[in-house]
């Protein structure tokens, strides 16, 4: 029986000619997520501005949109209702009211609480919770501090472990990466809550670990064929890694797109995120981070020899071609 080939063997495609394109495609989204995010801001949800979350369960699986339809009609502000845990359980999430009384609080919570009672008989309140502002800021603060360390440190861990080149070029490539996926947001006005940075945490883990993979590759055929023009070497590197690349991207999206259709609202931002941060850091680890290594100026001179057996440079060139 014949194996699945998603990509043939002996593939040579050439990546690094198109490096230029690649950088200029990479500069313009990134500069337009960078002016989306600056100007149109996020869709920041309960848990950065504010806001009360009430979790109630039903005798019987309620319509989402009859019970936001009935939380509205109090006119306390726009509502986030969602299905949390079983079909049974809702999360509504509300702004905080504008009056800085401390019982207003209070008040709106039991205002919604007796209109469910009184059009859903037998629903029960699990907890209703409130963030406040200071709160919120915290969590930005954190969540903002979690992401930029999390950059800093991969691309610390790519210098030490590699050269600097890899390291500026990792760096380059994950900021584009986190941008771009901030811009989408930004976009299309989803909300943007902890879930979501749990997400572009996730994404930056994908995007490394792609990105380690072809440049151990890069590093292991800088000591083998150390007389071989850069570009034919990225080239080679790419294509040696793109079967096990375009596997591990369309067998994430597989799963992310049965997530995003039986998922439900509370996954949709999350998985949307997650998708599409797939999909732009596999782009940036085959056209940018590692196109960007010749751009720095490294060469395959720069690695260590090869202690144990070489191949001569004749045969990379031939397989290049």
């Amino acid at each position: 029986m014949r194996l699945l080939k998603l990509v043939p063997d002996n593939t040579n495609i050439g990546f690094v000619r198109l490096r230029y394109w690649a950088f200029g495609l990479t500069a313009l989204l990134t500069i337009a997520a960078a002016v989306l995010v600056g100007v149109r801001g996020l869709n920041l949800g309960v848990d950065f501005v504010g806001g009360v979350l009430i979790e109630a369960r039903f005798p019987t699986p309620p319509s989402v949109d009859a019970v936001r339809s009935e939380v509205d009609g109090l006119h306390v502000g726009e509502a986030g209702v969602t299905t949390f845990g079983g079909s049974n359980t809702l999360s509504i999430r509300l702004p905080l009211p504008e009056s800085k009384d401390e019982g207003a609080t209070n008040r709106l919570v039991k205002n919604v609480q007796s209109t469910l009672e009184a059009k859903h008989p037998g629903v029960t309140f699990n907890r209703a919770e409130t963030v406040s502002g200071k709160v919120s800021n915290e969590l930005i603060r954190n969540g903002l501090l979690a992401v930029f360390l999390a950059v800093l440190g991969i691309a610390v861990f790519s210098w030490l472990r590699y050269e600097w080149q890899f390291g500026v070029s990792t760096f380059v490539a994950i900021v584009h990466d986190v941008l771009v996926t901030l811009g989408f947001f930004a976009l299309t006005r989803l909300e943007f809550d902890l879930n979501i940075v749990a997400a572009v945490l996730t994404i930056i883990g994908y995007s490394i670990n792609d990105k380690i993979v072809i440049d151990d590759r890069i590093r292991e055929n800088m000591r083998k064929y150390r007389q071989m023009d850069m570009r034919a070497l990225v080239d080679l590197s790419v294509n040696e890694t793109l079967p096990r690349t375009v596997m591990t991207s369309l067998t994430i999206l597989l799963a992310l797109g049965a997530l995003l259709i039986f998922g439900g609202p509370v996954l949709r931002g999350f998985t949307a995120a997650m998708m599409l941060g797939v999909i732009v850091g596999t782009y940036s680890s085959i056209y940018v981070s590692s196109s960007l290594l010749i751009s720095l100026g490294l060469t395959p001179h720069a690695a260590p020899v090869e202690k144990k057996g070489k191949s001569g440079p004749s045969s990379g060139a031939e397989r290049i071609r």
